[in-house]
């Protein structure tokens, strides 16, 4: 008897996680099963999420080829997307490998993630059992079990989203429940983790997040947790969004600008409004839908006939309070991700484990008839057998996925070859194909060039930048025959190396449709242009000359970054510069080269260092100054920026300044200042387009 409650506690502790940890191991099996079979290479997309996984792992020092670099430089090495999931992939890449199916090992833990957030949002709103049963549609949902093999982070969004709006559930729940410092804290959290691991979980969040707070601030006893918790996802979040907050906004603006130049369907439109409702029987398994609907229709002759005669308490269907919560979130999620210009049908994926609760629930609405029109034997067989039938489709439509590929593919090939070329060395290999092929393209050449510690990248230039690849590149791979989207000028610039003498062929590889990937090096001691660190020297003189300079450094910066996408030239100019100034303190081409080079390196302190100088030294010149307030603003410093900017004599003449200052002015809270920058602004954009 003295056991007894230990024996308890374990078949209690089996009972409640045996269920969860058979489902994810399972399902684990099998993806690792798809992921031996299927041969696809990372395309674009899943290359670029790896890369970033394989920065931020040698950033800790924990992949080879790397070391820490501070936390500044850290936080660079995410300037579009929050870096919680690479940190997260990088960290599983020490233990499981830098390869696509070792490295997807992760995705395996954001499915455990989910799971567990799903099995207890499910017993909280209802019981065990609609917990185990969104277990298992989750885990045979066809829109789910996709992302589990697909190195994205919609698996991993879906994850912390649901995480995040189960505890903020938990907390806002009326007392006494809810409003406990715990659930509080692990509400900041899950937001956090949803918001670092992709900022597109805004769209979930949103409504459920700005609802709680509302109804919070109204409650004193919990105004101490929310403004305790809204602090904490503020000092998690906003030292990544400082650094990063110009190119987050960039690569947004870029996202969405992309999706109206796929044809995606206006945002006020009926089209875009049904746009994923029409793809949920696919992404969720016709089977669960088919069971659901019956249970739904039986619901709602439930809830009719009880309003209109009383029932037995038995035939009743009492669920307990949460379930407004889940169909606000699921209404709310839907249509705001539905707002986004951008569609894709793996940018629904937060909503559809909120969808499979709805599916779970009206299972057990059918499963309850089922067990009252046979017995539970009989019941238990045909759910059981409709189970295993949604399970078969899913695992018919997965082998069908499966990608066989005769022979290496060519850009594994390519920068293998690359690789046992150049050692250890930092090279830029320059891409002349297709730009978004899905089997080769510069994030999947990039990503196989850095395995086992490889500093090798691929880039890509745009037609108007092709004349640079011959003046300046050192490694090229071009394609013979069709070069796909832009096959015109990629095909004047194949012949145009294969022509110049100053390149020959090293290798070629085959790749489809009859075609050869080629790679050629410039021959050793062949001509080439003036070095870009000379180069850069002069552009950032010329940034003196106020807008017609700064477009002149603007329309360089990109292209070379692309020929020497390790920087290379930055060191020399800064060696250089540094020298310089230790020969002339007062040598304004040196100081114009340290202040560009720390505006590109995001070094707000090091650049204004630089800025003050030149001040000093060309009091007349107004651009140092409109510079400095220009990084002072960026570096979340308005007040200095409008102090620095209002101070200068020039002022009132240089609409850029004055446009400048304005807008630091309204930053800092003058809104009085308004109709100033409504006027300026105008003003200082016709005076940088005109410069063009």
């Amino acid at each position: 008897m003295i056991g007894t409650p230990s024996r308890l506690g374990a078949v209690c502790w089996l009972r409640r996680w045996l269920p969860l940890l058979l489902i994810w191991l399972v399902a684990t099996v099998a993806d690792r099963v798809w992921l031996a079979a299927d041969q696809t290479i990372p395309a674009w997309d899943q290359a670029d999420y790896l890369n970033s996984a394989v920065d931020h792992g040698r950033a800790l020092g924990l992949l080879p080829g790397g070391g820490w670099p501070g936390w500044r430089e850290l936080l660079l090495l995410s300037p579009k997307i929050p870096p919680l999931a690479s940190l997260v992939h990088g960290a599983v890449m020490v233990v499981a490998g830098e390869l696509p199916d070792q490295a997807s090992w992760a995705l395996a833990l954001w499915h455990g993630l989910l799971l567990l957030a799903l099995d207890g949002w499910g017993r909280q709103l209802h019981s065990p059992r609609l917990g185990i049963l969104a277990l298992i549609l989750a885990t045979i949902a066809p829109g789910l079990v996709s992302l589990r093999v697909n190195f994205t982070l919609d698996l991993a969004l879906a994850a912390v989203t649901t995480l995040a709006l189960w505890q903020l559930w938990r907390w806002q729940r009326p007392a006494p429940h809810g409003g406990h410092w715990l659930s509080a804290m692990l509400a900041a959290f899950g937001l956090t983790a949803a918001l670092l691991v992709k900022q597109s979980a805004v769209l979930v969040l949103a409504a459920p997040t700005l609802w709680t707070v509302a109804t919070g601030m109204g409650q004193r006893q919990r105004r101490p947790q929310l403004l305790a918790g809204m602090a904490l996802a503020l000092a998690l979040i906003l030292p990544w969004l400082h650094q990063n907050w110009i190119t987050t906004i960039g690569g947004t603006h870029r996202a969405v600008g992309a999706g109206v130049n796929e044809g995606d369907p206006p945002v006020f439109s009926m089209a875009s409004l049904l746009w994923y409702p029409r793809l949920w029987r696919q992404q969720l398994g016709v089977v669960p839908w088919v069971g659901a609907l019956p249970g739904l229709a039986l619901a709602a002759w439930r809830r009719l006939r009880t309003s209109r005669f009383a029932m037995p308490p038995s035939l009743q269907l009492s669920l307990p309070a949460g379930w407004g919560w889940l169909l606000g979130c699921t209404i709310s999620g839907w249509l705001l991700t539905t707002m986004s210009p951008n569609k894709d049908s793996r940018y629904i994926a937060p909503v559809l484990p909120l969808l499979i609760l709805w599916l779970s629930l009206c299972w057990l609405v059918l499963i309850s008839a089922l067990q009252r029109w046979l017995d539970s034997r009989r019941a238990l067989t045909a759910v059981t057998a409709s189970l295993l039938l949604a399970t078969g489709s899913t695992a018919v439509g997965r082998v069908t996925a499966i990608h066989r590929a005769a022979g290496e593919p060519p850009v594994v090939s390519l920068m293998t070859f690359l690789h046992q070329r150049t050692g250890p060395a930092p090279v830029t290999l320059v891409m002349v194909l297709e730009p978004d092929g899905p089997d080769l393209n510069e994030h999947t050449g990039t990503y196989y060039g850095r395995l086992n510690g490889g500093h090798l990248l691929a880039r890509s230039l745009g037609e108007a930048h092709y004349p640079l690849v011959l003046d300046q590149a050192e490694w090229v791979a071009v394609a013979t025959d069709n070069q796909g989207r832009h096959r015109q000028q990629a095909r004047q610039l194949s012949h145009g190396i294969r022509k110049d003498g100053r390149f020959q062929r090293v290798r070629q590889w085959p790749w489809r449709h009859g075609r050869f990937v080629e790679l050629w090096r410039r021959q050793p001691g062949a001509t080439r242009g003036q070095p870009f660190a000379q180069q850069f020297i002069t552009l950032a003189q010329g940034l003196g000359e106020g807008p017609q300079g700064l477009v002149r450094f603007m329309e360089q910066i990109g292209p070379h970054h692309q020929l020497d996408g390790h920087f290379l030239y930055q060191q020399q100019v800064e060696a250089w510069a540094n020298q310089r100034l230790a020969q002339d303190s007062q040598a304004t081409d040196a100081l114009w080269s340290l202040a560009a080079l720390n505006i590109l390196r995001q070094n707000a302190g090091a650049a204004e260092h630089w800025l003050v100088q030149l001040e000093a030294l060309l009091p007349e010149n107004p651009w140092p100054t409109t510079y400095r307030a220009a990084v002072l603003l960026v570096d979340w410093k308005p007040w200095a920026a409008r102090r620095v900017a209002h101070a200068h004599p020039r002022v009132q003449e240089e609409p850029l300044l004055k446009a400048v200052g304005e807008l630091a002015a309204v930053a800092s809270g003058d809104l009085t200042r308004l109709p100033a920058l409504q006027a300026s602004w105008p003003q200082a954009v016709e005076q940088v387009q005109g410069n063009r």
